[in-house]
């Protein structure tokens, strides 16, 4: 087999795996360093791609545009055009911001569009601008005039500038990203030193797998900078990729360690017990890593660019996983010896060292076994009824707004704005562009724009004001604000509207010239339905992969549709338990996040692949264990196939949830939903389906589950092996 043969080889030139290793992680680190290039940006699907692609072709870019919010701190205060305080402080932000030279085009109350500048309460104003200047100089004057905002609060204590905008919220979004990623990498690697140091009682044995996740995390980094040039890389995936890579790559090494402890314990040799570690543990390895690979392929298939470096990322750090496992690992156990099991903790150690079945896994698949039907009947009940929730799962993304907390001063900002100013925060964008190439701009188009304001009027708060003309090179860029709360169902039929009614109406009248909308609400409204359009696709690839992949393992037609139906349930009990949660909004306050009435339209789809990859370990490992006793006749090999894989599969589901819970921590509600759905997946799989689904479906099935299936592997009964190093 494959994994035996390339832990042999690695026994024999142990120097020069652990070298080539080395090599490996420094040449991917310096790639990334010496090769990296300008970063892809990712491109929108539908429309709002079209519009960004228009848009990318100017030689000068859409200024970005903020607004800041003038109300009293004193809910009593008079109304913004009786309030002299109010008035000054917005002249003085005015002409402070003015007299900069950091910002452009300032609009504000009560001069010009006062009356679209003043709330519909009256009790506030909004001041807007662009920032000046050229790319090198944007980040200086956003910095310039958000500074010279805090000046001017500070001289009106009274009055409240409130700052939002286009570089100010993507700004608060980078940092919280930054803040997660180290937040995640400081929570990730202690919590899980210490669930290894508690399944396997020594410092030496739990350091193992935790070096290799933490090498392969390293070279998926270092390789994915030079990819960043080719196919975007965002900075969710980062955080994805770092705890994906790790929980991965210390399940696998937990895997092959844990088997090679086991049969030293049976009296082989240390590279004997390495090579039937290879062919068993490492057989599991190799075949759910290729599972995860290929579930998560899947999503090149939606045709988005932030989804296939998703791919990418994870088939990497995946892949290094698995790579590690089969070659570096059986090298450094060789090197180690029984040194491996230095730095034991006192009684947990000699515990860890001796324990191979575990007797309430054991006993809870004897009593499974004996009443398969009552026993699976209730198990897959009650994960249906888990599974009720996700029945009426609305899926929406959450603005910058909802995703963070509004502690954020900026946040806060923006949902007041938001308030007073409708769609004034996350407005449509309209590109114009000629149809033929060349300037856009004329008399007739202007006029076209005049009507869109008078339509936009008319339209009784579907569509608002004040709207924001740009000239951008060739084409012309409009804002244009929309009810709701920027990603909602209010939002999206605004959306509909501008797109099939008003612009159609107005700008589509002028000849040979086309638009195309984006903005916030529009992107997410393609982005969604791209993932609807393709999930068909997505979904039938990754179920066939599985079911191919597992019929390969195990010759089993009814074992591999089995393996796809239970993690299916286990899924579907995720979903359950998110919606529940986050869309109506149970334990909130102690998760630390406010519903909004949703869930992530990535998510699903996402969680989907990845489950499907990932708890395939445990059914893989599972059943490799079963199959191996096969000829101890059908129920004994359940009984004893779970209790001896107990240990490892209890140890790998802990470390697996417990990284999948350091998102829970971070501070976008998207990471809280995907650490809650991921994890209660884990769990559920690695408990009620591992210990009672598995077991009834396979006793309900008996021989028949095996009947094509004539290879059996019992280690026990296979002679000693020639060892290199015996």
């Amino acid at each position: 087999m494959l994994p035996e043969k390339l832990a042999a080889w690695s026994l024999r030139h142990r120097a020069l795996t652990l070298v080539c290793w080395v090599a490996l992680v420094v040449g991917a680190l310096l790639s990334g360093a010496l090769l990296d290039g300008e970063s892809r940006r990712s491109t929108d699907p539908g429309e709002s791609g079209r519009a960004q692609t228009a848009l990318n072709a100017q030689n000068t870019f859409d200024p970005f545009r903020e607004n800041v919010l003038v109300e009293a701190k004193n809910p009593g205060s008079p109304p913004f055009t009786a309030n002299e305080e109010l008035r000054r402080a917005t002249e003085d932000l005015v002409t402070t911001l003015t007299r900069s030279g950091s910002v452009t085009d300032v609009r504000s109350p009560p001069a010009g569009d006062s009356a679209e500048r003043i709330s519909a309460d009256g009790a506030s104003g909004l001041v807007g601008f662009s920032i000046a200047g050229g790319e090198k100089e944007i980040r200086p004057n956003f910095e310039t005039a958000s500074a010279q905002v805090d000046a001017v609060a500070a001289r009106h204590p009274s009055v409240r500038l409130g700052l939002s905008g286009d570089l100010s919220l993507s700004t608060v979004v980078d940092k919280g990203i930054r803040e997660d990623v180290k937040r995640s990498e400081f929570l990730s690697l202690p919590m899980t030193l210490v669930i290894l140091l508690i399944v396997f009682g020594a410092l030496v044995a739990a350091s193992v797998p935790l070096l290799l996740a933490g090498t392969s995390v390293a070279a998926t980094f270092g390789f994915l900078s030079v990819v960043d040039d080719f196919t975007p890389i965002n900075g969710a995936t980062t955080v994805i990729t770092l705890l994906i890579g790790m929980a991965v790559g210390v399940d696998y090494s937990l895997f092959f360690l844990r088997r090679q402890r086991e049969e030293r314990a049976r009296g082989h040799s240390i590279d004997d017990a390495i090579l039937i570690a290879a062919r068993t543990s490492g057989h599991v390895v190799i075949v759910s890593g290729v599972t995860v690979v290929l579930c998560v392929s899947g999503l090149v298939f939606t045709g988005l660019d932030n989804f296939t470096g998703l791919a990418i990322s994870t088939a990497f750090v995946v892949g290094l996983a698995v790579l590690g496992a089969v070659t570096v690992l059986p090298a450094l156990l060789s090197l180690l010896g029984d040194k491996v099991d230095r730095g034991r903790i006192p009684w947990l150690g000699e515990r860890r060292t001796t324990a191979e079945t575990s007797r309430f896994w054991s006993a809870t698949a004897r009593a499974v076994t004996r009443r398969p039907a009552l026993w699976g009947g209730l198990a897959t009940a009650l994960l249906i009824l888990l599974t009720l929730p996700a029945l009426g799962m609305r899926l929406q993304d959450p603005t910058p707004a909802e995703s963070l907390p509004r502690s954020v001063t900026t946040i806060d900002s923006a949902l007041r704005t938001q308030d007073a100013f409708p769609g004034v925060v996350y407005p449509a964008t309209v590109v114009l562009t000629a149809r033929n190439g060349g300037p856009v701009d004329s008399p007739a188009l202007r006029a076209a724009i005049t009507d869109l304001e008078r339509r936009i009027g008319e339209t009784q708060g579907v569509l608002n004001k004040p709207l924001a003309v740009a000239n951008v090179d060739e084409a012309v860029v409009i804002r244009v604000p929309l009810s709701g709360a920027g990603r909602d169902p209010q939002a999206d039929a605004a959306l509909a509207k501008l797109r099939t009614e008003v612009l159609p109406a107005t700008i589509g009248e002028v000849d040979g010239v086309e638009f195309a909308v984006a903005g916030r609400t529009a992107s997410a409204r393609d982005f969604a339905d791209r993932v609807i359009e393709r999930r068909p696709l997505v979904v039938g690839f990754v179920l066939l992969a599985a079911f191919v992949l597992l019929l390969l393992a195990f010759r089993s037609v009814a074992v591999s549709l089995v393996s796809i139906l239970l993690n299916l349930l286990s899924i579907g009990a995720a979903y359950g338990v998110l919606t529940w949660i986050f869309q109506d909004g149970h334990f909130a306050s102690l998760l630390g996040f406010t519903p909004y009435g949703g869930v992530v339209g990535w998510l699903p789809m996402f969680m989907f692949v990845l489950l499907l990859g990932l708890s395939m370990d445990y059914h893989i490992f599972i059943l490799s264990r079963i199959r191996e006793r096969r000829a101890d006749g059908a129920v004994a090999a359940i009984v004893r196939g779970t209790g001896t894989s107990a240990g490892v599969v209890s140890g790998a589901a802990v470390i697996m949830v417990g990284v999948f819970s350091v998102f829970i921590t971070l501070s976008a509600i998207e990471y809280k939903m995907m650490g809650v759905g991921m994890a209660v997946a884990i769990l559920i799989d690695a408990t009620l389906v591992r210990g009672v689904l598995l077991p009834a479906f396979l006793a309900l099935l008996g021989e028949q589950a095996w009947r094509r299936d004539r290879k059996s592997v019992a280690p026990e009964r296979v002679p000693e092996l020639s060892s290199p190093h015996a």
